[in-house]
């Protein structure tokens, strides 16, 4: 553990695997003079995003018996993460992504994952005493596509439900991994109306909903009783967010974007971190502004440097970024 152990736990469940990033962008896959190896998966990413921040954080999830999956328990151990949520399935792989960069800083995924280590995750297997101890208890929707991991992820939900965790979805939607559109929407939907704090993209909100619109009305068509806070992320456009009795819109920092992978991962955590601290801010429009424009500058700092992991920005860069602006 790192020496934040006084800090609320915020354990992030879900999967880590290595992303390629082209060496040239703009380029298509078979373009692409050469890949760098880049860890990833945005469950890993958030629970390093929150270390990186000075908070506490663990991660849960599967990785393959390899020299992969060692290497990426060992980029948690070195980022501060918690690691005794972490399996090794000696039968699978970890999972690989080739990630291509458009020459707008845009991302195309291809997959390798047949199955990979993540999706074979048992509820069994699962360390119910670290879930238990999470203040807040994050995680996505790609951990829902296959059993046996699906039904580890509804567990892992449950368990931390019932220790008191406040419970954070960012769908994270990448459909080449689902085996249709509709199954998408029908499994990400599936546990909707748990989660107490949900993050969308813009895209999301218009998979999800079937509008082309990005309104107040559209958002809140996703809006459910349990929910304390719901947040529309826009890019370079910053984002807007809704509570139950306040709503609004918090702008962007403009930055020269290289790569925007992580920067919702970035954003997550730093919410979370904020919030694991002190639930009271969900009810608190201005602290909750705040909130939104530090993680909005960890968004945008995140999108400067290529790869996820290696550009997550610690406590003392975002505060020297938001001096500057």
């Amino acid at each position: 553990m790192a020496s934040n152990g006084d800090k609320p736990l915020i354990v992030s469940f879900g999967e880590m695997l290595i992303d390629f990033v082209p060496t040239e962008s703009g380029v298509s896959l078979a373009e692409a003079p050469g890949f760098l190896k880049a860890p990833g998966g945005a469950p890993a990413n958030v629970a390093i995003a929150v270390s990186r921040l000075g908070g506490r954080s663990a991660f849960v999830g599967k990785l393959g018996d390899d020299e992969f999956g060692h290497m990426l328990a060992g980029i948690l151990r070195k980022n501060g993460v918690a690691d005794q949520g972490i399996n090794f399935d000696t039968g699978a792989r970890t999972a690989l992504a080739f990630v291509t960069l458009k020459a707008d800083g845009d991302r195309e995924f291809m997959f390798y994952r047949n199955p990979s280590a993540d999706m074979l995750l048992r509820p069994d297997e699962l360390n119910l005493e670290l879930i238990r101890s999470a203040k807040v208890f994050h995680y996505g929707s790609i951990s829902l596509i296959v059993e046996p991991c699906r039904s580890a992820h509804l567990k892992a939900m449950e368990v931390a439900k019932e220790a008191g965790a406040l419970l954070s979805y960012d769908p994270n939607l990448r459909e080449p991994l689902w085996p249709s559109k509709e199954e998408a929407k029908t499994q990400i939907m599936s546990i909707w109306d748990k989660a107490e704090i949900i993050k969308v993209s813009d895209v999301e909100l218009e998979f999800l909903t079937g509008s082309n619109k990005i309104d107040d009305e559209t958002a809140m068509s996703l809006w459910h009783p349990n929910l304390k806070l719901l947040l529309v992320t826009l890019g370079e456009k910053g984002c807007r967010y809704y509570a139950k009795n306040f709503r609004g819109s918090v702008d962007p920092f403009h930055v020269n974007a290289v790569d925007t992978t992580g920067a919702g991962d970035s954003f997550v955590g730093a919410l979370l971190n904020k919030i694991a601290d002190d639930h009271s801010i969900l009810e608190d429009e201005e602290r909750l502004r705040k909130v939104l424009r530090f993680a909005n500058a960890c968004g945008a700092i995140t999108t400067t440097k290529k790869g996820a992991i290696p550009a997550l920005p610690s406590d003392a860069e975002v505060l020297s970024f938001l001096e500057g602006k």
